[in-house]
């Protein structure tokens, strides 16, 4: 009994802006270059370029660390890199100079003749112990070009060479933002090619707010589960519905650091067990099941696997377990019967569904019904035509009011000084959404 209240005020007291054994990071190599996910534990390491360093040093630093890869006796390691007041006077002092100088690089030719720095020059530098910084700092003295470049150009040679020399590694907080916006770099069709902006546009929509009841059909590997749960912060309920014999996989949600209490609030719970007694939706339930299926099956074929994947999944990226400290209480257990009664009674306060593999009409037909009067209801869909074919049937059965169809628009820009433009390479679409809320149709019987 001691040790259990010894481990709930750990928990209590655990501050959540520090990393901890066990935890999940997000792991920015080189400004974006490359990105994944690991979990920090004693035995754990990441491969850098050619070098293998460990995660140990990353272990109890408040998350926005910024590590930079060193070689010591030992072999290469992580070391944390503190921003000084020096080196934002120096950017200052550059954007100064590029806003008032008038250099260009018209007589420069690269004939690969500049650099007197050789290979076995910086082999040499290497095993007398220089870190990356000082091997920069020669390949720029020894560079005959370098100053008959413009800052710009200096300060782009001293990032290329950085990045090869010594790499930067800014370890993330895993949330959802930062989530989707690392899948949708690298994998995007495990995520249904989900942008974040769209992501915080169903939320928006479906009115996600604390106590919120809200169910969810979440076939995008728990990106919308977690992203629901964490909006809510440990109250109210996320409810994960599936069709068939087992609920579709949220292994996303393990990357979110949620508390104990959190993951209490993540439960599934098969469609028929929500559906009501007395409705006779079985038949239509078996054959919604079937064509999710035939679907998920013909997309499985058409998506071929990468051959070169960066964005690894936390377990791939650990060589070595730690001991587990004390067994943690795992997100999306099934719904006790108390919360299922509760649900069909007072039906749920809103509903997310993104379920690119099946039918859109044919399940939402089947939800929506589960809410309560009044409740906003969100329908995510890579494609347009399937939303506007059950905007119209919603509007048939007269089962919605205030129907939308939406497409998100988002332009990411680079701010600079004299040169801030949108991104030269952006995504043409981060899918399509139907909205809308839940009514009660006139004809139907009124209860008493």
């Amino acid at each position: 009994m001691l040790a259990k209240n010894s481990e709930e005020s750990l928990s209590e007291n655990q501050n959540h802006r520090i990393t901890w054994e066990g935890c999940s990071v997000l792991l920015d190599i080189n400004d974006g270059d490359r990105v994944l996910f690991a979990r920090l534990t004693a035995g754990s390491k990441i491969k850098i370029g050619n070098n293998s360093c460990s995660l140990q040093p990353l272990i109890g630093c408040p998350f926005g660390s910024l590590f930079q890869v060193e070689v010591g006796g030992d072999g290469p390691f992580l070391s944390r890199v503190i921003p000084s007041t020096e080196g934002n006077n120096l950017v200052e002092k550059m954007d100064s100079q590029i806003m008032e100088e008038g250099r260009d690089n018209r007589a420069i030719v690269d004939n690969n003749t500049a650099q007197t720095l050789t290979g076995e020059d910086i082999d040499d530098m290497r095993r007398k112990g220089a870190t990356g910084d000082e091997i920069v700092e020669a390949l720029i003295a020894n560079s005959a070009t370098f100053e008959k470049k413009t800052a710009f150009s200096q300060e782009k040679y001293r990032i290329k060479k950085q990045k090869k020399y010594a790499p930067r590694v800014l370890m993330r907080r895993p949330f959802a933002r930062s989530i989707c916006e690392a899948y949708f770099k690298k994998h995007a069709e495990k995520i249904g090619f989900l942008r974040v902006d769209t992501l915080s546009l169903m939320l928006s929509l479906a009115n996600v707010t604390a106590h919120s009841d809200v169910l969810v059909v979440d076939m995008l590997e728990g990106i919308v589960t977690g992203a629901v749960a964490e909006r809510l912060g440990g109250t109210g309920y996320v409810c994960n519905t599936y069709c068939g014999s087992s609920p579709y996989p949220i292994n996303i949600v393990r990357m979110f650091n949620f508390s104990d209490e959190t993951c209490k609030r993540i439960l599934h719970a098969s469609l028929s067990e929500l559906q009501p007694s007395h409705s006779g939706t079985s038949a239509s339930i078996d054959e919604l099941e079937d064509a999710c299926n035939i679907n998920k099956q013909q997309n499985k074929e058409v998506l071929s696997p990468s051959s070169a994947i960066d964005l690894v999944s936390m377990e791939e990226s650990d060589v070595a377990a730690s001991p587990k400290t004390g067994k943690s209480v795992k997100a999306g257990e099934q719904a006790p019967l108390e919360a299922i009664k509760s649900w069909k009674e007072n039906g749920f306060s809103s509903l997310i569904i993104a379920a690119p593999d099946c039918d859109v009409w044919g399940i939402v037909k089947e939800l929506v019904p589960l809410l309560s009067y009044s409740a906003p209801f969100v329908i995510y869909h890579q494609y347009l035509q399937p939303l506007a074919s059950c905007m119209h049937n919603l509007q048939i059965e007269k089962m919605a009011i205030g129907l939308q169809l939406s497409e998100p628009w988002l332009r990411e820009y680079q701010v600079l000084p004299s040169r801030t433009h949108p991104h030269m390479q952006m995504s043409s679409s981060g899918g399509y959404l139907l909205s809308g809320t839940r009514i009660t149709c006139s004809d139907q019987p009124q209860p008493n």
